[in-house]
């Protein structure tokens, strides 16, 4: 029995987890997906002063209230920010970080740092004009660049995609992530990749170390593996059993590892 905690990209909450809880937990698995202040039912505690900071201390309150010891601690998108925050003041706790289809923020980045000056602005001029400066409304679905890709998902999941998303408050994506600590370079650490459309996979990742980089050189530890999923940006919504079948195989500690000294691209199955 695994315990898991999900943490969810923007706009969104615990709630975009069902399907995938429902497998887990079908398997015999305890899961606990988060809802972060000012999203999902707790949108009305948003406040002018909500930032980063308050999602890390939400995500530290809930492995705290988890009675399992040991979590497998789950981020997407937006989600990898609070959670690094968490695993770096409960490092006793987090047996395995998952980056599920999220970026590689660094203590002192802060989500907006790692958008493009177009997506950026696109933000600060929805929270000023719709959101008081203080929150940014969701946008359209149509809006590709900040929702992703969602071509796979039928017309009841964009409807509910839609219909439950909560505004962001802006100081989450604008305060930068602070580490309380380095995390241990041992912990096991698993990236699933959705390459629906193109995105980057572990190819990528593969290419990256390749250069010889030192900066890329963490992604081929042998405490790092990683799977694809043929799937858009929210596959807890169009491939919820997949995601559930990764999660699992993940704690087990399987996902394919990138061979340092070997052929770019070249993997064991871990």
């Amino acid at each position: 029995m695994t315990a898991f905690v999900l943490v969810s990209g923007g706009y969104t909450a615990g709630w975009i987890w069902r399907d995938v809880a429902a497998a887990l937990r079908g398997d015999g698995h305890q899961v606990y997906p988060a809802t972060l202040t000012g999203l999902g039912d707790r949108r009305h505690l948003a406040r002018p002063t909500t930032g980063l900071d308050t999602h890390v201390e939400d995500l530290v309150q809930l492995v705290d209230h988890v009675p399992e010891h040991d979590v497998v601690l789950v981020g997407h998108c937006y989600g990898i920010h609070p959670a690094l925050g968490a695993a770096s003041r409960r490092p006793e706790r987090i047996v395995r970080l998952v980056y599920l289809d999220a970026g590689l923020p660094g203590d002192g980045d802060s989500c907006m740092d790692l958008v493009t000056d177009e997506v950026r602005g696109y933000l600060l001029d929805r929270a000023a004009a719709e959101g008081d400066g203080v929150r940014v409304p969701p946008p359209p679905l149509s809006e590709a660049r900040v929702w992703g890709d969602l071509r796979d998902l039928d017309a009841d999941a964009r409807e509910w995609l839609a219909g439950h998303a909560a505004p962001m408050p802006l100081g989450v994506l604008t305060q930068p992530l602070r580490m309380a600590a380095p995390l241990d370079p041992e912990l096991p650490t698993t990236g699933v990749f959705c390459t629906l459309g193109g995105g980057p996979g572990i190819a990528t990742i593969a290419s990256l170390v390749a250069t010889g980089d030192p900066r890329f050189a963490p992604l081929a530890r042998p405490t790092v593996g990683y799977f694809e999923l043929a799937t858009g940006h929210w596959p807890m919504l169009s491939a919820p059993r997949e995601v559930a079948g990764v999660l699992l195989r993940a704690a087990a500690d399987e996902g394919e590892r990138l061979i340092v000294g070997e052929a770019a691209g070249e993997a064991a199955a871990g």
